[in-house]
């Protein structure tokens, strides 16, 4: 699954990713790969980003947003204030603030 993270002051993630969880308003959800059409509100909370391989990753360029997780490298956290969510054909853009 491809996985874009926009915000209004830049582009903070984009890579080919195994699967996320996401804050939704009615609770933490995750989306694996051909997971069904989804357009979702986001509310206050942390983007959980699982990647099996961080060999194209550039977290240095991420403005120190992005971070690993303490308990598992495989995984990438993002805290967000809110956001919108669109998941289609493997393809997963999220606008957060």
């Amino acid at each position: 699954m491809y996985l874009e993270i926009v915000t209004p002051e830049a582009i903070l993630f984009s890579s080919e990713i195994d699967s996320m969880s996401v804050p939704g308003v009615n609770g933490e959800f995750q989306m694996l790969n051909n997971h069904a059409p989804v357009v979702s509100n986001l509310r206050e909370g942390t983007i959980k980003i699982h990647i099996h391989n961080q060999t194209n990753l550039e977290l240095d360029d991420l403005s120190g947003k992005l971070v690993p997780d303490s308990a598992d490298d495989k995984i990438l956290t993002l805290l967000i204030n809110s956001g919108t969510l669109e998941l289609n054909d493997n393809k997963a853009i999220i606008l957060a603030d």
